[in-house]
């Protein structure tokens, strides 16, 4: 167990480098098996949960070479067996796994995969897709059991625009004889990397980013390479701590775009912001007007992001609100918020948050991984000293977090 320790008030100034996408590495990697050959990924961030992805290639065979950004995947001794319970239950993103080898092998077994405790998060749009390109799926408990004596192409519609269904559909549509037509799809930019990945090896995806995306189904796949993109959650929750501590302080490697709802409801509060073509630069103020955000698939508000940008509604002037859309479980967060002062009311799913509230340090939780970043952010900005305790899971998704936070100027550190 790591605890996270943190002194806060400290202003910050310099520059933050944004890592690559977590929400798109954790999709790439498993994406590598559908390739015949090697396959380079550049760009990959230093999170528990690429090391807990990589673990998952090398015992189904695979050979997994470099670090430090950049990995090759030689997929061609893969072998389609069980996963095994300790290692699937390390993330949820372990199901793409299940997705490639059944495109490839036509079967694959494994069991329930794990990832943060935010509320009800059931795979049934998964195996719609599955059952949809003609594959069997038996469940047993918390197994799953998919196989197919051919995948043919089809109509899916998702019932709700789900990332993880659509990347899901997607793998095993790219195997699948035919046509696959994908129906309110996720637009999330993580789908368009993982398309272009997949593209890059020969496959044939068009309307990505979009509600509909078109798969035609090829024999095999080749060598190809991919650059991950900047993570926006990453950015996002630096870019909030910017917003109460930076002085000039320039958050790189950004693409704005992924980044506008966030950016905007900030500019909306009234946090000084300048944003150019690959970085934006952030000074606090001394006044923030409340607002309101309901969080929405992409382009709108990300559910990533409302655990962080509470910590900022406490520092606003008046009564802010969070309507939560996707995850009941997901203001586990706001009671180590009020542990250190915050004014928190919750009606169903919406959170209020009356500020401005000065917060002290507290020995609080890290109830998930952007519940993590909650706290953290809310150390930072405290008087006095704040241990977060159960830190791994914001090591989950935050590469070098404690390293980069140091750089800029803020009092922190990790102890096993």
């Amino acid at each position: 167990m790591s605890k996270i320790i943190i002194e806060g008030n400290k202003k910050l100034k310099g520059k933050i480098e944004i890592s690559g996408a977590k929400n798109s590495t954790v999709a790439l990697i498993p994406a590598a098996i559908l390739c015949d050959e090697e396959v380079t990924i550049n760009n990959v961030p230093e999170i528990s949960d690429t090391e807990a992805m990589e673990e998952i290639l090398t015992f189904l065979g695979a050979t997994v070479k470099g670090r430090s950004g950049t990995i090759k995947i030689d997929p061609s001794k893969i072998e389609s067996k069980e996963i095994p319970e300790e290692i699937s239950k390390k993330l949820r993103a372990s199901y793409y796994f299940m997705s490639a080898l059944l495109a490839k092998y036509k079967k694959a077994c494994m069991y329930f995969p794990g990832g943060c405790s935010i509320g009800s998060r059931p795979i049934d749009q998964t195996l719609k897709g599955y059952r949809a390109l003609g594959a069997t799926v038996i469940e047993e408990g918390n197994k799953y059991t998919v196989f197919a004596d051919k995948l043919i192409g089809g109509e899916v519609y998702l019932d709700m625009p789900s990332v993880g269904a659509t990347v899901n559909t997607m793998l095993v549509a790219v195997k699948a004889e035919g046509i696959t037509t994908i129906n309110n799809a996720a637009k999330e930019p993580e789908i368009v990397n993982i398309a272009t990945f997949l593209n890059n090896m020969g496959a044939k995806i068009r309307g990505a980013g979009t509600s509909i995306i078109i798969i035609e189904g090829v024999e095999s796949l080749k060598k190809a390479s991919i650059e991950v993109i900047p993570d926006r959650i990453e950015a996002g929750t630096y870019i909030i701590i910017a917003s109460l501590l930076g002085k000039d302080l320039v958050i790189e490697n950004i693409i704005p775009e992924h980044l506008e709802s966030l950016i905007l409801k900030l500019k909306e509060s009234g946090v000084d912001i300048v944003v150019k073509d690959d970085h934006c630069i952030i000074n606090s103020v001394d006044y923030l007007k409340p607002i309101s955000i309901k969080t929405l698939g992409f382009p709108g508000f990300p559910t990533d992001l409302q655990q962080p940008l509470s910590t900022f509604l406490t520092q606003c002037n008046g009564v802010s609100s969070i309507e939560e859309t996707l995850y009941e479980n997901r203001f586990k967060n706001l009671e180590q918020l009020e542990r250190m002062g915050a004014k928190v009311r919750i009606e169903d799913k919406k959170a209020y948050i009356t500020g401005k509230t000065n917060l002290k340090g507290k020995v609080v939780q890290a109830t998930d991984l952007r519940g993590g970043a909650c706290v953290v952010i809310a150390g930072l900005i405290a008087k006095g000293k704040t241990e977060i305790e159960n830190s791994e899971h914001i090591l989950r998704g935050y590469s070098m977090i404690v390293e980069k936070l140091q750089e800029v100027g803020a009092k922190i550190s990790i102890e096993d």
